[in-house]
Parts: structure tokens; sequence; C-alpha cells
């Protein structure tokens, strides 16, 4: 059993702002909001805690809960299905996109760094398109070969979405670096509950619900000038 320090690290590891997943290409729906003029920096806070609760939580969070644990007793078709269903989920384009090439990615990194048997096997499906390979089932895939439990797996992914959507509104110039900071350790709560009730969901329930984010994310896909990748 992997011990407590360990698992931080790990998940401290992989969730950082500075690991090459892709995230730093991406603004998950914040430069859509942005350009038409949806958002100010007084509300950032509120629209990351709205993206967290009705879409990240109910779709990418639950997603990686449940293919953590089916990653934990080798059940790889479950996590093809998981991968599957969190894809179809995903209702614009440039959104599958963002998830898969940052998945891809992390995957591709995670062999490296880890050398897994599991990413191995998730590896070779992805290769073979049997599977979109979604950056949250890669991250449940490297949190499962590590031994890191699934409630840390899921606040850890969290809280990358957390860091990397202030650190896009950052460079919108919707916040500055102390009020950044402050938005961070406010939403803490909120990630906890999120991921919660993340690992407790059903994998059949999985799959958010905000319109306006799916607008403003379809927008996005089609403005001329775009600063990031979602």
């Amino acid at each position: 059993m992997t011990s407590d320090i360990r698992q931080l690290l790990t998940s401290l590891q992989f969730s950082d702002s500075a690991f090459p997943s892709g995230f730093y290409t991406m603004s998950h729906g914040l430069e859509g909001y942005s350009q038409a003029r949806l958002v100010d920096p007084g509300e950032v806070q509120e629209l990351l805690c709205s993206l967290l609760v009705h879409t990240v939580g109910p779709g990418d969070a639950t997603a990686l809960a449940a293919a953590h644990r089916a990653a934990g007793v080798g059940d790889w078709d479950l996590v093809e299905e998981i991968d599957h269903r969190l894809f179809a989920s995903k209702l614009n384009a440039e959104m599958r996109r963002a998830s898969v090439r940052s998945g891809h990615q992390l995957a591709d990194l995670a062999d490296v760094v880890l050398g897994s048997d599991a990413l191995d096997e998730y590896q070779r499906r992805v290769k073979a398109r049997a599977t979109p390979g979604c950056q949250p089932v890669v991250s449940a895939l490297i949190y499962s070969a590590t031994g890191v439990g699934t409630r840390i797996a899921v606040a850890s992914d969290l809280s990358a979405f957390a860091v990397s959507f202030v650190g896009a509104a950052l460079r919108l110039r919707l916040t500055d670096h102390r009020r950044a900071q402050v938005i961070l350790h406010a939403v803490g709560p909120v990630i906890e509950q999120v991921a919660h009730d993340a690992t407790e969901r059903d994998v059949h329930d999985l799959g958010g619900f905000a319109p306006m984010a799916d607008i403003m994310s379809a927008q996005h896909e089609r403005a001329e000038a775009r600063l990031f990748a979602s």
C-alpha cells in the first residue's frame, strides 16, 4: 500500500501547473466568456465554482473516479466504456479535442515517468483507436498505478483544473496574482464537495448540464483570434 506521503507527492507532481499536460493551452471556456463580455474580474470565482459544480464535477471528475475504480480491478473494457461516455458528453468539438490532446500528451509522458503496465495497455487501445484517450481517464490510470486513492485523485485533478482556469484569467487580465490566490483558496470547499459527489455518482449519471458554457465554447471555436485552445 502506498504511503500517505507518496500519494501526496504523486498528486502534487501530476497536478502541478508546471507539469506539461497541455492545461496551459486551455482556458476551459473562460476566453469565450471574456470575448462575449459575459464575465468581469469580480465574477471569475463565481464562474469557476459554477463550472466545477455543473460541468467538471458531473463530467470529468465522475469519469475519473469511475475509471480509477475500474483500473483498480483491471476492468479495461469498463475503462474504455467510461472514456467513450466522457467523450460523448462533451458537446463541442474543441472541448473534445482539448481533452484528447491533453490525454495523449499526459499518457506519453507518464509512460516515460512511470513505465506502468496499465498505461501500456491503455496506450495500446488508444493507438488502435478503440478508445478516445480523454485526459481525466488517463489521470485515473496514473493515480491508480501509483497507489493514489480515488478521492485524492479526483480532488487533485479538480485542483489542477482550478489552477489552470485561474491562470487563464491572469493571462486574460481578468485577475491579478494576489486575487488569483484568494480565489484558489476560496474554492477549496467547493472542490471538496464536488470531489465527494463525483466519487459517489454512478457512471451512468456521467455528464454535466451548462448550456451557456456550451454556447461560449461553440462561439470560441469560430473566433477569428484565440489565445487558448479551449
